[in-house]
């Protein structure tokens, strides 16, 4: 694992698993865009995120499972959990464990996150607090 790699891996889960969220900004290039199935978000947008996860999941705690780097590129298969006490997407808490996967693919200016493509499936979420049937499509 290169220097790199370790610094984003350590930066990454303090900031999506601790919420420590200036661990995340500090990986950032002036300029950096999130690119997801809902939009573009710059770094403040995603920090926003961060912190209202946080809010929603207190002790939420995020692991890297792989880590593939190459040139000025990098992939991340991530896995988070937590309890879901508090409203997040518009769902007041539950009191259930959610666990979700996906993926980020990041682009490096330097040692900086330039942008980043997030992918992840939302009615994991859903079906983990019980107000999505994965089986069925129904809500």
């Amino acid at each position: 694992m290169t220097n790199r790699s370790e610094r984003i891996e350590k930066a990454w889960n303090d900031a999506w698993g601790n919420g420590e969220v200036e661990a995340f900004r500090g990986l950032l290039a002036d300029g950096y865009v999130r690119h997801s199935k809902s939009g573009t978000e710059d770094a403040e947008s995603v920090i926003a995120t961060i912190q209202a996860q946080h809010q929603a999941f207190p002790g939420l705690s995020t692991r890297i499972i792989h880590l593939v780097e190459q040139d000025d590129e990098m992939a991340l298969h991530w896995e988070s959990s937590g309890t879901h006490e508090g409203e997040f997407f518009d769902v007041a808490g539950t009191s259930r464990v959610v666990t979700v996967t996906g993926a980020s693919f990041l682009r490096f200016e330097g040692d900086r996150i330039a942008e980043e493509w997030a992918v992840w499936d939302p009615r994991e979420f859903l079906s983990a607090i019980g107000i999505w049937h994965l089986g069925n499509g129904a809500v």
